[in-house]
């Protein structure tokens, strides 16, 4: 942390960063309750990791144990999530991670994890979108007949442009445009079916579960063949340890894959600015949405996996295709349904944590501060969000559906490990701050958390570190060329001088 204006390392105060949300021409409005928080995080979560990547872990890494996998990936995201809650409740301010970043680590930090999350978020805004259109198509064609014109299904069905995927995130900007409340409403509905048909597959299901399907419920350990070198976990790279699928480790395995069905609930925070009590209810809709979400992974993968033994799981369409191996179509329709519609809160709500990290940094400075003027009558970051989501748009359309997990996930517990040093360094820096949260066992637990994250990202492939680290690069560049010239807080340096 340092208090010279002209450090890189120059931190954003807590009440500055509070006073720069009362500027009416930067102002975003108050709508949001606990409970719309705990809906857009249900929303978020609950997406493409129960509904494709419960397959891929059972299938290739822990079987049965896929279960305890999700809660040892949830307990990884608890710990971040008490380290959030603290932050968010603290530092009511639109930005997430960003925000909390520089408020205690300084402004470089800042910067680097909001190049970050922007990215995150923009992939996986593209690749559920996508996702989502393969659904659609998949639905049309098997219940409707139609097909769409091949050069308008995308790279994935040997198309060129993916309409579906385009108008998808041009409708739902235009529904962020309008306001957080209106999206809050749309996502709630949009959850109640995603719920109801997790529980359709948790209930409807224990009636053809088979105990047989759970033995071995830990298969025994067999050596990952598959990758070498840059495709290895940077993990076995460094020490030598070569993980396994199944077995205990097989587990932790699995774990570092399914992680991203979490990938969600830190989005809660970046709408801090937006909601009206935020010191009592950010912390609810946090650590509420990751509870609930935890739980249902849990019942719907034991469910599963008694339903259909491990080694015949699909992995593009699990929940539904369980359904088909015990002879009943119907509830694989309504699965397939859900899924199509659940994927578009998905998209929304990422969308939305993209548009209020680039928000944030634009009144900071780091961006033009053009991006940062809300709508006269909405007050919604109108600007950014037109241009993200137009950007995306183009993106998913002409983007193929690949394995961009780890690229996100990376990100995702990089930002972790940021918000859990802050919450130490603050701890420190600033004990006269209310908190109306406050993380339990400081610095225990921060630092727990910063080692969960830190061993699930060394088990990713060492390449995907290496796509990471490109794109930090980038950002570093983009920083002194640009942000740091044009930094709010850096021109008030400057203006003390004189």
């Amino acid at each position: 942390m340092s208090t010279d204006l002209n450090s890189p390392f120059r931190t954003k105060s807590v009440e500055q960063s509070i006073r720069d949300t009362e500027e009416p021409e930067h102002a975003l409005r108050k709508s949001l309750s606990a409970w719309d928080l705990t809906v857009f995080g249900v929303g978020v979560i609950i997406g493409t990791g129960i509904f494709v990547l419960t397959g891929i872990a059972a299938r290739n890494n822990a079987g049965p144990a896929t279960a305890l996998a999700f809660v040892a990936a949830g307990i990884v995201c608890a710990l971040a999530a008490l380290c959030y809650a603290e932050f968010a409740s603290t530092v009511p301010v639109a930005g997430s991670a960003y925000t909390f970043a520089y408020a205690s680590i300084g402004e470089l930090p800042a910067w680097i994890i909001g190049w970050d999350l922007v990215l995150e978020f923009a992939l996986g805004t593209a690749v559920v979108a996508v996702g989502w259109s393969g659904y659609v198509r998949h639905l049309m064609q098997t219940n409707l007949g139609w097909d769409m014109p091949v050069a308008l299904s995308g790279p994935d069905a040997g198309g060129t442009f993916d309409l579906l995927a385009f108008l998808l995130i041009l409708a739902l900007t235009a529904v962020l445009v309008i306001g957080t409340k209106l999206s809050a409403r749309i996502t709630a509905i949009v959850v109640a079916v995603k719920v109801t048909v997790v529980l359709l597959v948790i209930i409807a299901g224990l009636f053809f579960v088979k105990a047989d399907n759970y033995s071995p419920f830990i298969p025994p350990a067999e050596p990952q063949t598959a990758g070498s070198g840059l495709h290895a976990p940077l993990v076995q790279l460094l020490f030598g340890y070569a993980p396994t699928n199944f077995g205990v480790m097989g587990i932790f395995t699995a774990a570092s894959l399914i992680f991203f069905a979490f990938i969600g609930f830190d989005v809660v925070a970046t709408a801090a600015e937006e909601t009206k009590n935020p010191q009592r209810d950010m912390p609810r809709g946090i650590l509420g949405s990751l509870i609930i979400c935890t739980l249902l992974y849990v019942a719907v993968t034991l469910v599963v996996t008694g339903m259909q033994k491990y080694t015949e799981m699909s992995p593009t369409a699990p929940l539904a295709e369980a359904f088909k191996s015990v002879n009943q179509p119907f509830f694989s329709g309504a699965i397939s349904l859900g899924a199509a519609v659940g994927l578009i809160t998905v998209s929304m709500i990422l969308l939305l944590g993209q548009t209020r990290v680039f928000f944030a940094m634009s009144r900071d400075g780091l961006l033009p501060r053009v991006f940062s003027v809300t709508h006269p009558k909405y007050r919604t970051p109108y600007r950014a969000t037109v241009l993200l989501g137009v950007v995306i748009a183009v993106v998913a359309g002409f983007t193929s559906l690949e394995k961009l997990a780890e690229l996100v996930n990376i990100g995702t517990l990089f930002a972790f490990v940021v918000v859990a040093l802050g919450v130490i360094i603050m701890r420190r820096t600033r004990p006269d701050l209310h908190r109306a949260f406050r993380t339990p066992w400081v610095p225990v637990l921060p630092i727990v958390s910063i080692a969960a994250s830190l061993w699930l990202m060394l088990n990713l492939p060492a390449e995907t570190w290496i796509r990471f680290g490109i794109w930090m690069a980038i950002g570093i560049v983009v920083y002194y060329a640009y942000s740091r010239g044009h930094s709010r807080l850096g021109r008030e340096g400057r203006n003390a001088k004189f």
